[in-house]
């Protein structure tokens, strides 16, 4: 599809980042014929976490910007690794994040045959030979980035005994590690990649789309760029770390290359976010080593973990959008995500009454046996989110920390002698308490004003008190089980101080589990990933361990940002 049509504002150009102005040059300059074609390539040997997110959110937002396509390709090429599990798990992040790729999914495996015809098409022009010798003989034939390489004795071996021994590491007649295919490039390359780079390497193990068709498995830097040109992409949006790669995507392309579509290799930086770890190695180290419960832990910076989580694809989408895309590598503040995912909660969750820490209270004036139903407002961000009733009687729990028996002239919350509003409902004054044989309050007895009920329009009701407080009726409350999480982490840069492992730096308490919360009866439907904000407490998500029996929730993220103030 063309877009020559494109037209931008002054200010719309403003705002463009460094690959937004890129692609409206090429299209200015009629590249590619006015078309734009993107792609997500990530590996299928884990879960996606919030730096694929910023990837997936650029990618496909482009396609979306030029009413073009995105490519979702996996790059399948390490049958050791790779899992139809991760692929499965790759695709169901991609939608909830809000996108479609175009067609089907693409997969490196699909272009095995393609690649290896060239592969020899290249060992027959003298662009590639068979080494035989061991990994670590070949490193340290390298050189360093001053020194030049040392030619490999099988540098230039005959093209037919290459073809050959190619042909037997393919039929799995050679061990793994007994040989490599080789790029002939220039072992005095300024740029180490391009020292005669391995383009193939034997895998004994079957491949989880191909069988046991294949024995070789092609480099991802070989890779690459030809299923790019294989699948028409135009812009090949990589991180910053591929840019001394660029020299030799370029030059794997000039072997192959027959007209069409050249596609373009650009480089952006990528996410690094404070408190947080981004290897997907230590992130599978942490699932093996059973620290977190899964791929999908609260706590981990997967998408499948933030989904759980109760992060929602809008304050990701958002989030991405706020950090932009550059070239500098920068590391961002967790803050800002979990700022993301607040700002959006509090437009849509609606409003609801949970106590975490109960201790029972009294209203000795309450008639015995009655029950009302209040009504409560959803949601007051939301105009038409409308409102509930919540029902009321003689005996409530609330927040144990709501109330202190001899409270310093600051406290306003609930003591004996002292007057503060039931949300919703009506004023109480604290009368007396009821005690264990330790000491430990049980009951908090108090009366209530009859005429003050919220809303009622008397003058009881508008009168003045210090403090609101939350609060659930005993006899409808429903049981449930909260998580609190918190940061897997207690450093700004766990996996940034050398000789110390990153588990070091483990946050102990990232998770408090509390089991006897008490919410409101309207939650008794709640279902898997509903969001909901518990009042004066944070937002929380019904966890997918939730049955009608037992209520399960994982806060998202608590009302204000106390981790600053920690700081």
């Amino acid at each position: 599809m063309s877009h020559n049509e494109t037209d931008h504002s002054a200010e719309e150009y403003k705002s463009l980042n460094f690959i937004e102005s890129m692609i409206e040059e090429e299209i200015k300059e009629g590249k590619h014929g006015g078309v734009v074609h993107t792609r997500f390539p990530p590996e299928p040997n884990g879960y996606l976490h919030i730096g694929h997110a910023k990837s997936i959110c650029l990618n496909f937002g482009l396609a979306q910007q030029y009413q073009a396509k995105c490519n979702l390709r996996f790059d399948d090429t390490n049958p050791s690794k790779e899992d139809q599990e991760y692929v499965d798990a790759i695709k169901e992040d991609v939608q909830w994040l809000g996108f479609e790729w175009d067609g089907e999914p693409k997969y490196t495996s699909d272009y095995f045959d393609q690649l290896y015809a060239w592969a020899v098409k290249m060992i027959k022009n003298g662009k590639a030979y068979v080494d035989e010798q061991s990994a670590e003989e070949i490193a340290k034939q390298k050189g360093t980035p001053t020194e030049a390489g040392t030619a490999s004795p099988f540098r230039d071996r005959p093209v037919e005994e290459s073809l050959a021994i190619f042909e037997k590491m393919k039929n799995g007649e050679m061990a793994e590690g007994s040989a490599v295919l080789r790029a002939k490039i220039d072992m005095a390359n300024a740029n180490m990649h391009m020292r005669d780079p391995l383009m193939y390497r034997i895998i004994n193990k079957p491949h989880h789309r191909t069988g046991s068709k294949w024995h070789i498995y092609p480099m991802y830097d070989y890779a690459h760029g030809q299923s790019d040109y294989l699948e028409g992409i135009t812009n090949s949006l990589c991180t910053l770390e591929f840019e001394v790669h660029r020299p030799l995507y370029e030059w794997f392309l000039e072997q192959v290359y027959e007209g069409g579509i050249k596609p373009n290799q650009r480089e952006f930086a990528r996410l690094n976010l404070s408190y947080t770890i981004m290897s997907k190695r230590k992130l599978l180290q942490l699932v093996e080593e059973n620290i977190v419960t899964g791929w999908d832990d609260p706590r981990m910076p997967t998408v499948s973990g933030l989904r759980r989580r109760g992060y929602t694809p809008e304050s990701i989408r958002n989030f991405c959008k706020t950090i932009g895309i550059g070239k500098r590598d920068n590391v961002i503040d967790v803050a800002l995500l979990e700022f993301a995912v607040r700002q959006h909660l509090n437009k849509i969750d609606d409003r609801v009454m949970a106590v975490l820490n109960p201790v029972k209270l009294v209203i000795d004036n309450y008639p015995e046996g009655q029950e009302e139903w209040l009504t409560a407002e959803n949601n007051p961000e939301d105009e038409n989110s409308g409102t509930r009733q919540v029902p009321f009687s003689k005996v409530l729990y609330i927040e144990r920390e709501d109330f202190m028996e001899d409270a310093p002239r600051k406290f306003f919350r609930l003591s004996v002698g002292k007057e503060v509003r039931l949300k919703n409902a009506y004023i109480i004054k604290g009368e007396s308490v009821v005690k264990d044989a330790e000491g430990n309050i049980t009951e908090i007895h108090c009366t209530y004003d009859t005429d003050s009920k919220s809303g009622s329009g008397t003058e009881a009701s508008l009168r003045k008190v210090k403090g609101t407080i939350h609060w659930v009726s005993e006899a409808h409350a429903l049981d449930a089980e909260v998580r609190l999480y918190d940061r897997l982490f207690n450093d700004e840069a766990p996996d940034g101080h050398k000789g110390t492992d990153f588990k070091e730096f483990l946050n102990p308490n990232s998770l408090t589990v509390i089991s006897n919360a008490k919410v409101e009866p309207s939650l008794k439907t709640a279902k898997p990933l509903q969001s909901v904000q518990f009042q004066r407490m944070g937002y929380f998500c019904v966890d997918k361990d939730s049955t009608a029996d037992r209520l399960v929730f994982n806060r998202t993220v608590a009302l204000r940002d106390s981790w600053s103030k920690k700081k």
